[in-house]
Order: structure tokens, then C-alpha cells, then sequence
């Protein structure tokens, strides 16, 4: 099967995939030599923007081979590669016009505002990814605009845009993701908000979406209680009997860590930044139980989380298989690759509705399975360093012992006493008896 290209900078740089890897490849003629890296991007977009940086670093290279040493080296190296992309690619107009601030302005304003004002507050994605929405989507489209021409018409014609302008391989328009878009103009609105802020643009415009109602909420993907024991029991043939001897290590910790990523609810992120001092094993003044006490840290802070009896077991299997230190990362192996392996064997991948499993959904079978247990929704809640309402929206709509049917069927006494005369019968109905007197 041929392989997918992208072509990028007017032709000289090529992203294209390769079988046998999930990352996105890059390749460039340079000097008169064919140059070809990995992006280390899954993502198309990501990839572009890795795939541009790669080439200005290699072209960078190539025009400093000739500068010599000193602190002029990289102005001259910058000036080679100015010189070297003037007058071929369309540049996004970043200053300020006589008429009024673009869109690029104030983008460029906007990001050197988020880089010092969220450090410390915010992952250090955060500002990367606003640049990527920016760079390789919306300064494109907005970027030579003035912010007093962006209006609502300017907004839906840029969804549209969005939904039409990439094309598979048969014609189809290859429409992007909900949250993709929602993100975009997220990015869209807090770069007006800056151009609000410095008086270049007197009103926001309304970004909302038209057309639309309100949005159906759907579950997460979880593990119902029958594919959850399918999965444990496959996982643990596989530690036990893993199809290659040299794997046997990786099948063991991840059916440990499976284990007890459903036993506690962690989210993957929250798993990853835990050492071996954070947790402790306890035994719980309320059950009597030997549980986990586990200090969590991401992205909702620091927290603390409880585990169930089920995740301890694991737990001592993985530290005297691992021998950790005090600071060592518990979970720092990437499961990724084995997930997917395992739900592709079990056929598992997706759940009914088709929304894919991942290991977020270790997290969702813990809320489910504590749910559908009758714990109460609020401890959930905070255990798992959430809101009621998030659990209420995604979670407790399609657990069937949230309903009390007791509740549901409740039913009327019927009245067995007949009334033997008409007249008080006609008149307990409110209608009036032809023995009344007018």
C-alpha cells in the first residue's frame, strides 16, 4: 500500500507515514541530500509542526557550516535561513497596521502573555499547544485580519473551513473531531480577549455554535463487570504463559498495574508522577481493611486517594518484582502498546456505542463498579478528585441499580368503595345530579 504524503512549505518538506510505526516521518532535500527523521508525533497536525521545526533545525545546520565561531554565530545562521525562505513562503503578519492590530498581533501578544502568566499554574503543554492551534490552523486563516473584522460570520466561515478542507484519499472531506474544533476556538476567544484587554477590539463577537442543540451525553467507556473479568483473566494467562520468554517482566507489571489502576480510580496522567514514597500501605480504622493510601498529584493539584483491598496484593508484587527506591516512578512503564494488544486479542476496543477503551478506562469501570456497589456518589466523588456532577453526567446515567424502583412503581390504593346512591356519586365526580334543586 503506498504511503500517505502531506506536502508542507511549498513542496520541500514531506511528512508521510511508514508501515509498521504509528509516528508520522519527515523528509527534506538539503544541499542536495535527501534527509529523512521520525516527528515522534501520532498526531497529523503535531507531526506538521515537528516536521517544519526539524527542517528550519537541519537548514539552520547546513547555512552555519560556514560561520565561525562567536556570539554572531546565530544571527548569522538566522539571517542564512531568512535569506534563504525570503520571497517563498507566505509570512503571518505579526505587526501592527496603520489601520488597526491584526489577528497575528495580537495572537503574538497573547502567547507572550500565557507563557509568564500560567508558569507554575498551568502543564507546560498548555502554552504549546495554544501555538499549535495557532500556527498550524487558525493565524493561516486569521492571521492578516484585523481584529475588528473577525464577526461571527468570519468565525462560522472558518468552522466550515475547517470541516471541508481536508480530503481522504477517495474525496471525502475528512471532518475533525468535536473537541478539535471546541479547542480551536477556545484559542480563537482568548486571543480576542487579549486584543479586548489592550483596547484594539471594543466587543467580543459571539462565538457560540449555530444550528446546534444541546449535545447528548454519553458514557464513558468502561469495563462492564463480565469484560472486566474476561480482561483480568487474560491478562493474567498472558503473565503467566506471555508469548515471548523475554516479555514475561512486561505481562507481569501490567497485569499488576491494571489491577490496581481499577482498584483506585487513578487517572493515567495522576499514575505517571507517582513514586514509591508516595504510597503506603494502611490498615483502615473503618473496614479493618489493608488498603493503599496514595498521594496524587496532577491535574486537579495534590490529593489523596483510598484504594480498594484488591489493589494491595498487586502493589507488593510490583515493588519486589521492580525493587524500587524512594523516588523511583511507580507506573513508569508506558502500557499503551500492550493495551491495545490485549483489547485487540479479546476483541474489546470499543464498547457498543464505538468510543474507544483506553487505559482512561480503568478509571470509569472504578466509578462504575463503586457506583453500581451503592457507594456514596459524593465519597466517589472526592476519592477520585472530581465533582458530583461530572459523576452524575457521565457515569450514574447508565448504571441500572442508581434506580430504585421501589420508587418508580409506586401505585395509587384503589378506592373499593362504591357510592350506592347516584346522586352523591355524580356529586363526588363535580357534576351536577338531576335530583339537586336548581
Amino acid at each position: 500500500m503506498a504511503a500517505t504524503r502531506h506536502k508542507l512549505m511549498d513542496g520541500r518538506v514531506q511528512v508521510y507515514s511508514r508501515p509498521n510505526t504509528p509516528y508520522w516521518w519527515c523528509c527534506a532535500s538539503i544541499s542536495g541530500k535527501q534527509r529523512r527523521a521520525s516527528t515522534g508525533e501520532v498526531d497529523l497536525s503535531l507531526a506538521k509542526v515537528s516536521a517544519r521545526n526539524w527542517y528550519l533545525r537541519e537548514l539552520g545546520a547546513y547555512v552555519a557550516k560556514d560561520v565561525p565561531d562567536g556570539p554572531s554565530a546565530r544571527e548569522a545562521q538566522l539571517d542564512g535561513i531568512g535569506k534563504f525562505l525570503s520571497g517563498e513562503f507566505t509570512q503571518i503578519n505579526t505587526r501592527r497596521r496603520k489601520d488597526g492590530v491584526t489577528f497575528g498581533y495580537a495572537a503574538d501578544q497573547f502567547l507572550k502573555e500565557a507563557e509568564a502568566l500560567t508558569e507554575g499554574e498551568r502543564n507546560p503543554k498548555y502554552v504549546y499547544y495554544k501555538e499549535i492551534y495557532l500556527n498550524v490552523h487558525l493565524l493561516p486563516y486569521l492571521g492578516d485580519k484585523l481584529v475588528t473584522e473577525i464577526t461571527p460570520g468570519v468565525v462560522q466561515d472558518y468552522r466550515v473551513h475547517r470541516m471541508t478542507s481536508r480530503v481522504n484519499a477517495k474525496g471525502e472531506a475528512k471532518r475533525p473531531a468535536r473537541s478539535t474544533i471546541h479547542q480551536e476556538i477556545v484559542t480563537l476567544r482568548q486571543v480576542l480577549k487579549t486584543a479586548s484587554r489592550h483596547g484594539w477590539l471594543p466587543y467580543l463577537p459571539d462565538l457560540s455554535t449555530p444550528y446546534k442543540a444541546s449535545g447528548k451525553v454519553g458514557h464513558r467507556a468502561w469495563f462492564s463487570p463480565e469484560e472486566w473479568k474476561q480482561f483480568y483473566e487474560h491478562t493474567r494467562k498472558r503473565a503467566k504463559f506471555p508469548p515471548k520468554e523475554r516479555w514475561r517482566k512486561e505481562c507481569e507489571d501490567f497485569h499488576d498495574i491494571c489491577l490496581i489502576m481499577v482498584n483506585t480510580g487513578l487517572r493515567p496522567d495522576e499514575a505517571k508522577r507517582i513514586e514509591f514514597r508516595d504510597v503506603a500501605i494502611v490498615t483502615d480504622e473503618a473496614t479493618g481493611e489493608r488498603i493503599l493510601e496514595i498521594a496524587v498529584r496532577g491535574k486537579r493539584g495534590t490529593g489523596w486517594c483510598k484504594s480498594m483491598p484488591g489493589a494491595v496484593l498487586p502493589y507488593k508484587r510490583l515493588c519486589e518484582r521492580n525493587n524500587y527506591g524512594p523516588k523511583d516512578l511507580v507506573f513508569a512503564k508506558r502500557m499503551r502498546e500492550l493495551m491495545n494488544a490485549v483489547l485487540d486479542e479479546l476483541d474489546l476496543k470499543k464498547d457498543r456505542e464505538g468510543n474507544p477503551r483506553t487505559t482512561y478506562s480503568f478509571r470509569h469501570t472504578y466509578i462504575s463498579m463503586r457506583l453500581s456497589e451503592g457507594a456514596d456518589i459524593y465519597q466517589v466523588a472526592k476519592n477520585c478528585r472530581t465533582s458530583v456532577e461530572m459523576i452524575e453526567k457521565h457515569y450514574a446515567i447508565h448504571i441500572k441499580n442508581m434506580i430504585d424502583a421501589r420508587a418508580i412503581n409506586v401505585r395509587r390504593p384503589k378506592n373499593t368503595q362504591r357510592h350506592k346512591n347516584p346522586a352523591r356519586h355524580n356529586k363526588h365526580r363535580g357534576e351536577a345530579s338531576p335530583y339537586d334543586p336548581l
